[in-house]
C-alpha cells in the first residue's frame, strides 16, 4: 500500500494517475452538451448505495469508470452556457492548475513551519485585495472557506469592538435581502433573536438609508448598542448594491462598524468598466470577498479583509505546540493568528496563478462581459410580454416571472413558474434558480459565464414559457 503514498519514489505513479484523471475529465467536458442529465436522487442513490467501500477496486482506471457512472455523467456542469442558476462560475485554467499543485504539496496555511512561501503568497494577495478596495496601509485579512465564514468572522470582530455589557443589547442592521449568513452569524455569536434589524429596500432592492438612519436613532434612544451595519455589494437574489457612501456616512455618525458583504460584487474590483459601482467600499471596517464567485476561481477561495489589522486579535489564540506567543516577538508570520480555522488549504495559490497568467484586467474583462450580458438579458425580458422582470441589473443577475396571457390568478402563476423550473431541471436542457419577491415565486438567472450568449438566454426563456404553458394546459384539462 505504500506505493500509493506520494513521495520521491512514486512520482511516476502520481503522474500517470493524474494524467488519466485529467484526460477523463477533459473528455467529459468536451462532450457535455447540456448542463445536467436530469437524473433524480431516487435514480442515482441505488448506484452509490450499491458500492461496498470495504472492497476496493485496486485499479485507477476501474475507479474512474465507476466514477463516470456515479458522478461525472450526472454532475451539474457550471461551464455549460445554459447553467444560469446559482452563484457558480466556470473556472479559469490557471486556477485549476493551482488547485492541482496545492493538493499535491498539501501545505497547511496555519503556521510558517507548515507553509513557508505559501504564507507570504497569501499575505501578498491580501495586500493586493485591500489595496484594490482602498482600505489603507493598516489593512489586513485572511483567506476563508467562503462568504459565510468571512461574514461570521467580520461580525465577531464587530461584536468585540462594540464592547457591550450585555450581548442582548447588541444590534446588527442589514437589508431585508441581505445574505442569510448575517442572521446565522448572529445566532452563532450568541446574540438574541432580535439582534438583526431588517431594513427595507427600495424599488432597486437597495437598502433604504432613511430607514437605516431611523433605526439607528431608535437604537440609541432605547439604550441599545449598534454593533454593525452590513451593507451588501451584490445581493444573492438581485445583485443589488447598497448605497455604500451614504451607509458609510451613517456608520461614522453613529460610531458603528461597517461591514460590506461583497462576496458577489467583488469582481468589480478588477472591472475595467464598472468599478465605480463599489464606490464607498473603501470606507468599510471589514469586507467579504468571494473569489470563487466573480474571479472565476474553483471553490473554495474567499477572504475577509479589515481596515485595522489590530482588530484581527479578536480571533487570536496561542497554543504552545503551534503558535506560542514568543513567535510574535520573533516576527514569525503565522496565519492562524488571524483565522477562525487552524488547518487550512493553500487556496490563495489559485488566485496567485490566475493573476500571474491572466492579470487582473483579464479577470475584469470576463466579469464585465457577464455584466454586459445581463443588460442585454434585461432588455429581452423587458420587451417580452410573457415575462415580468423585477429590476434592472447592477451586476449579472436577472429576476423575472413568466406571466401567461390567459391567467390572472397569482397563485396559479406561482405554480406555473415552479413547474417550469422543475421541468427545465428534469430535462437537463438548462438550470435556473428561483426565489420569492413579495411572497410570489420568481425565477432567476445568475449570469457568470462569458460563454453564455443572448441567444442562450432567449432559448431558455422560450423553454420556460413552453413549460409554463404546458402546465397551465394540463391544469385546465384536469379542471375540465
Amino acid at each position: 500500500m505504500r506505493s500509493h503514498l506520494l513521495n520521491d519514489t512514486t512520482t511516476e505513479h502520481y503522474r500517470r494517475s493524474v494524467i488519466e484523471g485529467v484526460e477523463r475529465v477533459a473528455a467529459k467536458l468536451a462532450t457535455t452538451d447540456r448542463p445536467f442529465t436530469g437524473v433524480t436522487a431516487d435514480a442515482l442513490s441505488p448506484r452509490i448505495d450499491g458500492i461496498d467501500l470495504d472492497r476496493p477496486l485496486h485499479d485507477t482506471a476501474a475507479v474512474l469508470d465507476e466514477l463516470e457512472d456515479v458522478y461525472l455523467r450526472d454532475a451539474v456542469y457550471f461551464h455549460h452556457p445554459r447553467y444560469l442558476a446559482h452563484l457558480n462560475c466556470p473556472v479559469v485554467i490557471p486556477a485549476v492548475l493551482g488547485e492541482a499543485v496545492l493538493s499535491a504539496v498539501n501545505s497547511s496555511l496555519d503556521t510558517w513551519d507548515q507553509s513557508a512561501g505559501g504564507t507570504l503568497i497569501e499575505r501578498k494577495l491580501i495586500d493586493w485585495t485591500t489595496a484594490r478596495i482602498g482600505l489603507g496601509p493598516a489593512a489586513d485579512g485572511v483567506f476563508t472557506s467562503g462568504g459565510t465564514q468571512s461574514n461570521l468572522q467580520a461580525l465577531l470582530l464587530a461584536r468585540e469592538e462594540a464592547k457591550a455589557e450585555s450581548l442582548a443589547d447588541l444590534r446588527i442592521f442589514a437589508s431585508e435581502v441581505s445574505h442569510f449568513s448575517v442572521r446565522k452569524s448572529a445566532k452563532l455569536l450568541g446574540l438574541g433573536p432580535d439582534a438583526v434589524v431588517s431594513i427595507p429596500v427600495d424599488h432597486d432592492k437597495r437598502l433604504q438609508t432613511v430607514a437605516l438612519a431611523r433605526e439607528l436613532e431608535r437604537c440609541a434612544k432605547d439604550g441599545l448598542v449598534p454593533m454593525a451595519v452590513v451593507a451588501t455589494g451584490g445581493t444573492t437574489d438581485f445583485g443589488s448594491i447598497d448605497p455604500l457612501p451614504e451607509i458609510a456616512g451613517l456608520c461614522e455618525q453613529y460610531g458603528v462598524w461597517m461591514h460590506v458583504d461583497a462576496a458577489y460584487g467583488c469582481g468589480l474590483l478588477a472591472s475595467l468598466k464598472y468599478r465605480d459601482r463599489l464606490t464607498g467600499i473603501e470606507r468599510a471596517d471589514s469586507v467579504t470577498v468571494d473569489y470563487h464567485k466573480s474571479f472565476f476561481q474553483p471553490v473554495s477561495s474567499s477572504a475577509v479583509l479589515v481596515r485595522d489589522s489590530a482588530t484581527l486579535r479578536h480571533a487570536t489564540y496561542h497554543a504552545e505546540y503551534l503558535n506560542p506567543r514568543r513567535m510574535v516577538q520573533e516576527r514569525i508570520p503565522n496565519q492562524v493568528d488571524k483565522s477562525l480555522q487552524t488547518t487550512r488549504r493553500f487556496d490563495a495559490l489559485k488566485l496567485w496563478m490566475t493573476l500571474r497568467v491572466m492579470g487582473a484586467d483579464g479577470i475584469g474583462r470576463l466579469f464585465d462581459e457577464v455584466c454586459d450580458l445581463a443588460v442585454e438579458g434585461w432588455k429581452l425580458l423587458a420587451a417580452d410580454p410573457r415575462f415580468d422582470v423585477v429590476v434592472e441589473p447592477s451586476l449579472s443577475t436577472l429576476v423575472f416571472r413568466c406571466i401567461p396571457a390567459a391567467v390572472t390568478d397569482p397563485a396559479e402563476i406561482d405554480r406555473a413558474n415552479l413547474y417550469a423550473r422543475k421541468a427545465l431541471f428534469a430535462s437537463g436542457d438548462a438550470v435556473v434558480a428561483g426565489t420569492k419577491v413579495a411572497g410570489r415565486h420568481y425565477l432567476k438567472f445568475t449570469l457568470l459565464n462569458p460563454e453564455t450568449t443572448t441567444a442562450d438566454i432567449a432559448a431558455v426563456l422560450d423553454l420556460i414559457a413552453g413549460h409554463a404553458e404546458q402546465y397551465l394546459g394540463e391544469s385546465l384539462d384536469r379542471a375540465s
